[in-house]
């Protein structure tokens, strides 16, 4: 049986990564900002945070990525609750990378960049 347990973000400063998922509601210490790995579970799925030296070391190679590979998508609470989130991340002095709209398949859809280039999903 294979169960998804784990996503895994490569982070090129670990203070700077954890703060914009704190703005997305993640509950992450303070006392982790100079941690070489971080782990934050909601739900039984863990999201991890690697500094880009432990990457290197984990993978024995690092090259930076090129492209949109893999999406992280957030299920927000409602059409409001998702516009007022895009708005604070947005406040915080964060890219987005498209603003919240009506998605031909019928969800609200918005989408940000995290620090480190990932495209981050927000829908309802």
């Amino acid at each position: 049986m294979l169960k998804l347990d784990m996503v895994g973000i490569v982070v090129k400063e670990m203070k700077t990564a954890l703060d914009f998922y704190r703005v997305l509601g993640f509950e992450i210490p303070e006392s982790e900002n100079e941690a070489s790995h971080v782990e934050v579970e909601q739900e039984g799925i863990r999201l991890a945070f690697d500094q880009l030296s432990m990457a290197k070391e984990i993978f024995g190679i690092w090259e930076e990525p090129t492209g949109h590979r893999i999406e992280l998508a957030f299920l927000c609470e409602s059409k409001d609750s998702l516009d007022a989130l895009y708005k604070k991340v947005i406040d915080h002095g964060y890219v987005g990378h498209r603003e919240p709209w009506d998605a031909f398949w019928g969800q609200r859809y918005a989408i940000v960049t995290d620090p480190d280039g990932n495209l981050i999903s927000l829908f309802v």
